[in-house]
């Protein structure tokens, strides 16, 4: 069913084509029920724990999950996509939380979502097709690897009052306190680790997540009996209620609706604007990016088509609609959208109702969250970063692509790890352009063709005439011509010529001497109109067109 809305755009929604289209029925309500309570059991924890590592309370990251998972089930282009939280974002929000506080960051999220749907509207959500395999596994590892440094603290205890921007710093710091090890959280969080780890081995269809937890919460009792201390999410963050009470942990209260610039401790003016505005397109592109990756995984695993520019409208009115209920920034999870195809998703209803598993627990079980170690969410943040680093595929590369590739590849994790993910997708998009440019270039060569004639010269020229190549396959042209009267050159395997080898070509023609003549002969579609419309026309003993090159052979004899 198509839709019309936004500037005229049409628009497919997965909500619609998966429950209009198709009879929804209670069989498929009890699917999508079990997906939806599977995916939300999982998304708790994980929510919490990225807000954390994004440097804002926990229940932020519940409120995305509730409120961006809702909307963007609704709107979005994808049937089985699940929204909220994820990894990826965490080395971009840690510094704005950190620089400009929740405000700043509620508003970035926002000026994100403005940004997607301007996206969605003029249709580039197929432009996820044109970054390299090798960019996108260098930034998503070299994400994996700073989240991965990030939970150091935390899964060891550490004593460390403030962690620096620059990783290099991270890595000192991380390294001067180490002496400061707690032991007790260390073992919560390696007992959750392991857990995390081993659980998969048993087959069995629940998550993971939630057996860690509750491990690292019993291992945290039996060291709370002993009289060591475990920092939990109730005793590192507090919250004052609309009456004033203050509790510890996380709220057990709905998302209240809150204008994002109205939170405390933040100045608005035209500076901070200016300054946030590159960080939320920033945060756009990284989400248009992960959401279309994710819907392009789950097509693989459903057989089933998503809608790209729909997902970007359906995710711009998420990151629109969640920071005025303190929700941050949201997109579509892999893992968690995958766990939702294996758990039997039909439809998008079950991303609907893994946001309303994840806002019961908030109301429900808010003190009872409030218990989980840090060390143990730390656990869960390094389970994430490992997945994400894709670490088989990553050694894959390196035995079997060609070395362009694994450079390229090194070089965009490297400048994620050190600097950062705009520059490190920038540069690694460049370099791969440049290289992959090369490589046509190098395609395009000159055959020498026998004919019998010892006045002609037959040469078929097999590759694209672009810029990169057009300059020296006429140069090398230009140096066989001597001792010939007639120049034939087949085109039958040019099927570009651009701007820079159509000037190639006139450079050629106007060069040639005044006793030769060249002839073009069974020219493709692209370049007979490229130079139908430089009017490039015969020219009486020097330029000549032939459909075949058996007849520009025969005008020569």
């Amino acid at each position: 069913m198509k839709l019309y809305g936004l500037s005229g755009t049409k628009i497919s929604c997965a909500f619609i084509s998966a429950c209009i289209n198709t009879p929804y029925n209670t069989t498929r309500f009890l699917k999508d029920l079990i997906a939806g309570i599977t995916v939300g059991i999982i998304a708790i924890p994980l929510a919490m724990a990225l807000a954390i590592a994004s440097g804002v309370a926990p229940q932020h990251g519940l409120y995305t999950a509730i409120i961006a998972g809702f909307v963007i089930a609704l709107t979005g282009g994808s049937r089985f996509s699940v929204s909220g939280p994820t990894a990826a974002f965490v080395v971009i929000l840690y510094p704005v939380s950190t620089q400009f506080g929740l405000s700043g960051l509620l508003i970035a999220t926002l000026l994100s979502g403005v940004f997607l749907i301007l996206m969605g509207v003029i249709r580039l959500g197929r432009l996820i097709e044109y970054i390299p395999l090798p960019v996108v596994l260098g930034f998503t590892c070299g994400i994996a690897i700073t989240i991965a440094t990030m939970q150091i603290k935390d899964f060891f205890g550490l004593t460390l009052e403030h962690m620096p921007e620059s990783y290099i710093n991270k890595v000192i710091e991380l390294v001067k306190t180490f002496p400061t090890i707690n032991i007790a959280d260390t073992l919560v969080g390696f007992v959750t680790l392991i857990i995390l780890i081993v659980w998969p081995k048993f087959r069995v269809k629940i998550s993971g997540h939630l057996p860690s937890l509750v491990a690292g919460i019993l291992t945290m009792l039996i060291f709370n009996h002993f009289g060591y201390e475990i920092e939990t999410i109730g005793s590192r963050f507090t919250y004052t209620l609309a009456d004033n009470t203050v509790g510890h942990g996380i709220p057990p209260v709905l998302p209240e609706f809150i204008l994002p610039w109205e939170h405390a401790n933040f100045t608005w003016d035209w500076t901070t604007l200016t300054a946030l505005i590159p960080i939320s397109l920033t945060m756009a592109m990284l989400c248009a990016i992960e959401s279309l990756l994710c819907a392009v995984v789950l097509d693989e695993m459903t057989h089933t088509k998503h809608h790209s520019n729909s997902e970007l409208i359906g995710q711009g009115l998420g990151n629109i609609v969640a920071p005025f209920f303190g929700g941050i920034s949201a997109t579509a999870a892999i893992a968690r959208s995958a766990a939702n195809v294996k758990a039997g998703a039909t439809s998008p209803i079950a991303a609907v109702l893994h946001s309303l598993i994840v806002l019961l627990a908030l109301i429900c079980f808010a003190p009872l969250l409030s218990f989980i170690p840090l060390s143990a969410m730390a656990a869960l943040l390094l389970i994430v970063a490992w997945n994400m680093s894709a670490i088989q595929r990553v050694i894959y590369i390196i035995k079997c692509a060609p070395k362009d590739d694994i450079i390229i590849m090194l070089i965009c994790m490297s400048l994620t790890v050190l600097f950062d993910m705009v520059i490190a997708i920038t540069l690694g998009i460049v370099l791969a352009s440049i290289l992959f440019m090369r490589r046509i270039a190098r395609m395009t060569r000159l055959v020498e063709l026998n004919h019998g004639n010892e006045q002609t010269l037959v040469l078929r020229i097999n590759g694209p005439l672009f810029f990169a190549a057009a300059e020296r396959t006429f140069l090398e042209l230009y140096q066989k011509i001597n001792g010939y009267q007639h120049i034939v050159l087949q085109w039958d395997a040019v099927p570009i010529l651009d701007a820079g080898g159509l000037n190639a070509l006139i450079h050629f023609i106007d060069e040639l001497p005044p006793q030769v003549d060249l002839s073009i002969c069974e020219l493709q579609f692209q370049p007979l109109k490229t130079l139908a419309r430089a009017r490039i026309v015969p020219i009486a003993n020097k330029l000549m067109f032939y459909s075949t090159l058996d007849e520009a052979l025969k005008d020569k004899i």
